[in-house]
């Protein structure tokens, strides 16, 4: 796999597909197994062809607030390479903070998503973090010019906020959502369950058993144990 540091490495390795459908699957980094398959969905075969399929890590600063981890996030761009390249991407888009934003983060053009989007769900305790992530994607999105991007459903509403993003701004590639990949106690892969004690963990585990449990009252009432 090529690893990608600059622009103009982007450049080259891009212009060398030719012919080929691009698939992006951008990531922060620290990947599991939910991005092993949003990397191995972007390697399936669709009628255009077998896809290039490229990687990106970036610690976006834009979508970290004031008190956020970005500072103590995980890093490990080693380990990510060897994950990406064991699940079929290409080449791995790394670039520094001053790579993406040459004009410093002050002086970008920002990406403000509806407020109807931003301001439910976890959008009031995040404020600016949806306006972050548009902007990067965005930034990411012109650089790399792909045909699909994927992305994962386990952040349902980031995903809805980015479709919209895209359908607005007709940005030509399609938005592919991947269904969230869950560890053995059910919750959902994240690169920060590393943040969390046995006992957090234990309590955060009840809540995906919660929710299946009332989706089988809601559909299934009869399956319900006594």
């Amino acid at each position: 796999m090529r690893l990608l540091q600059t622009r103009a490495d982007l450049n080259d390795w891009c212009r060398g597909q030719t012919g080929r459908p691009l698939h992006f699957v951008p990531t922060m980094g620290s990947l599991h197994a939910g991005h092993q398959q949003l990397l191995q969905r972007a390697c399936e075969v669709v009628p255009a062809g077998r896809p290039a399929v490229l990687l990106s890590v970036f610690v976006n600063p834009l979508q970290f607030g004031p008190s956020g981890d970005f500072d103590r996030y995980p890093r490990d761009l080693a380990a990510d390479a060897a994950l990406g390249e064991a699940a079929g991407a290409e080449a791995l888009f790394a670039p520094s903070v001053q790579e993406l934003f040459p004009g410093g983060e002050a002086q970008l053009t920002a990406v403000v998503p509806p407020a109807a989007l931003r301001q439910t769900l976890c959008g009031p305790g995040r404020p600016g973090h949806f306006e972050g992530v548009a902007t990067v994607v965005c930034r990411l999105l012109a650089l790399v010019r792909p045909d699909r991007l994927l992305l994962g459903e386990k952040d349902w509403q980031q995903l809805t906020i980015l479709r919209r993003v895209v359908a607005d701004l007709a940005l030509p590639v399609t938005v592919q959502g991947c269904a969230t990949v869950r560890e053995a106690d059910g919750l959902a892969c994240s690169s920060r369950h590393r943040y969390l004690s046995a006992s957090e963990r234990d309590r955060a585990a009840a809540l995906p058993a919660a929710l299946a449990l009332a989706l089988i009252h809601i559909s299934e009432p009869t399956r319900l144990p006594p």
